[in-house]
């Protein structure tokens, strides 16, 4: 169906040729929106530049390019986003991803009517591929609204992106200003330029719809010291996001260290997981602790600390069952610390 907001899709592809028709069909059928699709196959062994090339010459709307050499990720989105995309508004979408029923149209209808948001999301729904398709929601709840700055806010306290990245419709304007992902975050790059958004405008979600389809696929194989990895990555985001926008962020340094704080959490939640699970094989706790150290000043106050502190004292072996008067003595030693802290306060 022709009429509507022009919308750039770029899908970058690299050995999923098997899942491309899907992709692109799901982006071809949306209605209300004229959408042009650029297909970027990055030097792939499995012949997904044959499928590429063969939709292309389906429909007019497709286009594909086929690099002769593998460039890698971060490069082949920035192709696409920086130097193709022309409409109003794009998309970047993984060739095993798909975009729910009428998902362009609910996103551009909210960019339409609101000019300062920069980005627009809704759920995505997590789509294991050995089950059937599930029935998509299609009809909006709602939309809300976030200032940039407090939907930073927000992700900052949370230590990591609430955005998947299928599911999201970009101003193309705004994508070309502030530039796209950054090649030294090759793991974590989304979670950085989503941040970047929110520092040059405001963000959208749509309620109660299912925005995009995410595939899980293929076994995966891995320990727990991912965890740390991940962690190190996120951190590692949150600093190139300040570093080189703080001077543009009201309260960054608070902002920062709210980010740094929930961090060090998580990793000292992980290490005390690791004795109530006995994996003290697969889990680098010594370095899980190092990181929250380094990484918050502040750690050895946190609840998280003591109780990694008991179970340590304890050990993996009795951890498990002395859980509940573990958790008792953390909690007396934070009442303790709120009662120091109203008495320290209040002049009692």
């Amino acid at each position: 169906m022709t009429g509507g907001p022009s919308v750039s899709v770029v899908i970058p592809c690299y050995r999923y040729g098997r899942y491309l028709r899907d992709c692109v069909r799901s982006v071809l059928e949306q209605d209300g929106v004229e959408v042009r699709v650029l297909v970027i196959d990055d030097a792939s062994p499995d012949g997904s530049a044959g499928v590429a090339r063969a939709l292309a010459a389906e429909d007019d709307r497709v286009e594909a390019r086929v690099h002769d050499r593998n460039r890698g990720h971060i490069a082949t989105y920035n192709e696409g986003l920086l130097d193709w995309a022309e409409g109003r508004y794009s998309v970047l979408l993984s060739a095993d991803d798909l975009l729910a029923p009428g998902a362009l149209r609910r996103a551009t209808d909210v960019l339409e009517a609101h000019p300062e948001v920069g980005f627009v999301y809704g759920h995505s729904r997590y789509w294991v591929e050995t089950d059937p398709l599930p029935a998509p929601r299609v009809e909006p709840t709602g939309t809300t609204i976030w200032p940039g700055g407090e939907w930073l806010r927000i992700v900052c306290g949370l230590g990591h992106s609430v955005v998947t990245s299928p599911e999201v419709v970009v101003r193309t304007s705004v994508q070309q200003r502030i530039g796209g992902y950054l090649p030294e975050l090759p793991h974590t790059a989304d979670v950085e330029m989503w941040m970047r958004f929110a520092v040059d405008s405001d963000v959208a979600y749509i309620k109660g719809v299912d925005q995009a389809y995410y595939r899980i696929h293929g076994a995966q194989m891995t320990v727990e010291r991912v965890h740390l990895v991940d962690l190190r990555q996120r951190k590692a985001a949150f600093d190139a996001l300040f570093a080189a926008r703080g001077a543009r962020i009201p309260g960054a340094r608070r902002l920062a260290a709210r980010a740094d704080k929930r961090l060090s959490k998580e990793a000292l939640w992980g290490a005390c997981r690791a004795y109530e699970r006995r994996r003290m094989e697969t889990t680098p706790v010594d370095d899980l602790l190092e990181f929250a150290r380094a990484t918050y000043p502040g750690a050895h106050r946190l609840p998280e600390y003591w109780g990694l502190h008991w179970r340590r004292r304890v050990g993996p072996g009795l951890t498990p069952y002395l859980q509940p008067l573990m958790l008792s003595a953390v909690h007396r030693r934070i009442r303790k610390t709120l009662w120091w802290r109203r008495w320290a306060r209040e002049g009692v």
